[in-house]
């Protein structure tokens, strides 16, 4: 029986939930019309009902967070990387039951309650498009006087996060107590704003994709502004409300934007609630100090950092530091030499660096992060995109974290510019990981792969979290194409669907007035190529073919989930994507590849000697899209017309490759075919052959030549680099050659020094230490192909209502995992070895399940007819768990 204390909590958590079920998004002010905005009074309760506001948020998707306003420090100019410090005081008789809000800054903001940190946000948007923050500060609140304060950045320079935007914050907060009822706590003229100059304004960006070069001086610091026992001097100046409505984003406001001069426009621009959960956070240590030494500077540490001129310093590799206690670290500083101690994590992570220092009044530390280091190599490990921050200590203990995440195994302090004692201790990281709804679940009996498997979640956790990036170590900005690959691991291993639908929208909105998109969307670097490309001072145009694994993204994502609403947005941009593409077909039928004029077509590094090579495997990609993703994807909307259209236009793009590139004697795609006599050899790639087997488009299903290309690895054969790699192991799979995937996954992949040293995957097939090279990439191929490929597992038709199994395991013997779909999970388990092995599935009641195997295999389950591949035999899975035995004939 439950005592008194039970059932009040469980009636304030009833409460708590009634509440939060009539507040927007996560329980944060309402939805509002223009009309009742403008007569929402600060304070006043809302009156919207339930019912309206989930209308609202259904049919717009727009957030209105009335009566609070946009706000900034006093100003008519703001220079690029500017902080601005905000904060309200707020008196409570009684702590709320709840206190509910959204908050949004641009460009970053970190929020704290009487100095807990709440939240860092927000997620990378379109400046267009921003997406407002939920919060719940209901646990950080006490009786009598608060503080809600926000530390603010603006970039004022392109970001890979962030492509531009104007200065601005605005904050709504909603509360309820039982005694004073609900009340609104919103940003306007009455909060405080302090420009922060602890971090000088205008400071210089760090590099192309990187806005911020941090220096953060601990002297200049108000120190307890965030704690409600502070009090404000004369450079704390009532905010300045910014002329931009509550429902559009701060680029719509009036606020001079000095660097670009550019406007919002009302009409287009609305703000717009999270769509994704809030990250996760938690701090892990470092592993150890790996080494340290001295530095004698040649030249001043300042120039070093700024210029990297040559010759800079001498090492002496003295040691020197000294182990105090655990954990703990002493350096004796002479005044003249830098001290630099050398960290490690057990993995690669991302999140927010940190450390505690006990040093002299003025100290510096620049920390130096790094994904790979080889301990005795550079004494400084600052080779990676000038990945470092600037701390300048005040008198006694400084706690110092950079503003900004960072991707990194190796943390590095260069402590210089005073004399006597340092102590160091707690290094660390404060990570930072997406709040998956499932986690994964795989056995593997091969140590090697199951080694490569764990390192392939741990890429995940590195790389798909508010945007679905390359590496958060050099651009942060998300891609589709080679990187929109992993949508498929995050079904199968998480079973997550908000973060890739958010995917979709935002990487939509990139699309130019052309027709194409801007493939890294939102992120500044393709907005910076379209002057470049019209100068001809860059390869790097919108890639064409991003746009083209785009479409399937979106095909896929209904695939999976059987939700088409999340397509909605992306929808019109796909047609207008296949309009420009139609647009550009050359007199043979062929799309080309060359003298694009902005944008650029790129396929992949590796793969091809000359850029004419490329148009074999483009083409066969397009038709590709137009048959069997953007056909059914117009289906799916009833816009038959459309998607015959889209079908016959493939049909006829293919017809065009055949002619120009299909050797019929050879049974191969040939890249250079048309120019095989003046190159004097011939050339392939794998990319080609792969999308030809995939997609059934060699001529006659005459596919033996192509197999046997892809399994062998000829040197005719261009190899793509290992986020393309997985197109490669699909064709193999359909094909029937689980042997060539284990065999490649073990001797290509488990053998990749960023599996072993840093628990991730890299972004080449050889990635040297102490250098640019991404150590934490996307290329999480091996996990999707055993979900895919070897335990055989993929959706027939949306919303995986029906799917095909078809084991191939190979030498593989013990494998136990859980296929996440919208339907539940499908648990896969395999035991023995091959000719004689027991499967293991529990099917969701429903899903209609289909088993195909080799017709020299046989099992006892009822067989059913399917002409999807006469090499096999399907049998009817019925739902819930079987177990079969496998045998050869």
């Amino acid at each position: 029986m439950k005592n008194k204390l039970d059932r009040k909590s469980d009636a304030q958590q009833l409460n708590r939930r009634r509440f939060l079920q009539h507040s927007a998004a996560a329980g944060a002010l309402t939805f509002a019309s223009k009309q009742e905005a403008s007569s929402a009074q600060p304070g006043a309760p809302s009156n919207m009902p339930p019912t309206r506001f989930m209308q609202m948020q259904k049919d717009s998707g727009a957030l209105d967070l009335s009566p609070a306003k946009w706000i900034w420090y006093p100003s008519r100019r703001c220079l690029q990387n500017t902080f601005v410090l905000f904060r309200k005081e707020i008196d409570f008789a009684f702590v709320p039951r709840i206190a509910v809000g959204w908050v949004l800054a641009d460009s970053r903001y970190e929020l704290l309650v009487n100095r807990k940190r709440i939240c860092f946000g927000p997620a990378p948007c379109d400046p267009r498009w921003l997406e407002a923050d939920p919060i719940d500060i209901t646990a950080a609140l006490r009786p009598g006087k608060n503080v809600i304060a926000a530390k603010v950045l603006f970039y004022g320079q392109g970001d890979g996060t962030s492509p531009l935007g104007k200065p601005g914050f605005i904050f709504s907060l909603r509360t309820n107590t039982e005694e004073e009822g609900s009340q609104i706590i919103a940003s306007e003229s009455t909060w405080l704003a302090h420009l922060a100059r602890a971090w000088r304004p205008g400071h210089y960006k760090r590099w192309y994709l990187r806005a911020l070069q941090e220096e953060f001086d601990a002297r200049l610091y108000p120190y307890g502004w965030d704690q409600p026992d502070f009090s404000p001097n004369e450079d704390w100046l009532p905010a300045m409300e910014l002329d931009c409505p509550a429902d559009r984003p701060a680029v719509c406001s009036s606020y001079p934007e000095y660097m670009l001069e550019m406007q919002g426009d009302r009409n287009e621009c609305r703000l717009r609630p999270r769509s994704v959960p809030m990250m996760r956070e938690y701090d892990i240590q470092a592993e150890k100090l790996t080494e340290s030494c001295w530095i004698d500077w040649k030249r001043t540490p300042e120039e070093y950092f700024e210029c990297l001129p040559p010759d800079s310093f001498d090492v002496d590799r003295t040691p020197c530091a000294e182990a105090v206690q655990e954990g703990e670290w002493r350096v004796l500083l002479d005044g003249r030499r830098g001290a630099v101690l050398t960290f490690e994590l057990a993995e690669q992570v991302v999140g927010w660096p940190y450390f505690t220092i006990d040093a002299p009044v003025g100290a510096v530390v620049e920390m130096l992060v790094h994904e790979a280091h080889e301990p005795g190599g550079p004494a400084l490990i600052n080779s990676h995109f000038h990945s470092w921050t600037r701390f300048i200590c005040r008198q006694g203990e400084n706690q110092f974290a950079p503003f900004d995440f960072e991707s990194m195994r190796w943390i590095q302090l260069h402590i210089h510019g005073a004399s006597g004692e340092a102590r160091i201790r707690r290094v660390g990281v404060r990570r930072r990981i997406y709040p998956w709804l499932n986690q994964p679940q795989i056995q593997c009996g091969d140590a090697s792969l199951q080694r490569l498997f764990d390192a392939s979640v741990n890429t995940l956790n590195n790389c798909a979290q508010e945007t679905l990036v390359d590496g958060m170590a050099r651009e942060r900005q998300q891609y589709s194409g080679d990187c929109g690959h992993q949508l498929h691991a995050l079904y199968f291993t998480f079973g997550e669907t908000r973060q890739p639908a958010r995917y979709l929208k935002t990487f939509s909105q990139g699309m130019t007035k052309d027709g194409y998109f801007l493939d890294c969307w939102p992120a500044y670097d393709r907005l910076a190529r379209l002057m470049e490309r019209q100068l001809n001072l860059t390869k790097w145009g919108p890639i064409l073919d991003h746009g083209v694994g785009f479409n399937f993204d979106c095909y896929y994502h209904y695939l999976y989930t059987g939700d088409l609403t999340a397509l909605n947005e992306p929808y019109p941009r796909l047609l207008r994507f296949a309009e420009y593409l139609q647009s550009i077909i050359n007199d043979e039928g062929l799309l080309p590849v060359e003298n694009l004029g902005i944008p650029s077509v790129w396929i992949d590094h590796n793969a091809y000697r000359l850029p004419r090579h490329k148009q074999c495997a483009f083409n066969l990609y397009a038709a590709a899209m137009f048959t069997h993703a953007l056909a059914p994807i117009c289906r799916a909307y009833h816009d038959e017309k459309l998607s015959d259209h889209y079908a016959n236009l493939g049909a006829k793009l293919l017809n065009a490759v055949n002619r120009k590139f299909w050797d019929a004697s050879r049974g191969l795609y040939i890249n250079n075919l048309p120019w095989i006599q003046e190159e004097k050899s011939m050339r392939l790639c794998d990319r080609s052959l792969a999308t030809a087997v995939c997609f059934d488009q060699c001529p006659g299903g005459n596919i033996n030549a192509a197999v046997r290309a892809l399994a062998e690895c000829p040197p005719e054969m261009g190899l793509s680099y290992p986020a393309n790699a997985g197109w490669r192991l699909w064709a193999l799979g359909k094909a029937g050659r689980a042997d060539v995937i284990v065999s490649d996954l073990r001797s290509r992949w488990a053998t990749m020094d960023s599996v072993t040293l840093n628990n991730t995957l890299q972004e080449d097939w050889t990635a040297p230490k102490d250098s640019g090279s991404q150590w934490s990439h996307c290329p999480v191929a091996p996990l999707y192909v055993l979900y895919m490929n070897l335990a055989g597992i993929r959706p027939l038709e949306p919303g995986f209502t029906r799917c095909e199994i078809r084991p191939q395991l190979a030498d593989l013997g013990d494998l136990k995992l859980a296929a996440q779909t919208v339907r539940g999970p499908i648990q896969f388990q395999a035991a023995g070895k091959l000719g004689d092995r027991e499967i293991s599935i529990s099917l969701p009641e429903e899903i209609q399940g289909e088993l195909a195997l080799p017709k020299n295999e046989t099992i006892d389950l009822q067989a059913i007819n399917s002409k999807r591949n006469t090499a096999l035999q399907y049998y009817k899975l019925p739902a819930g768990f079987t177990k079969i035995r496998v045998r050869y004939v």
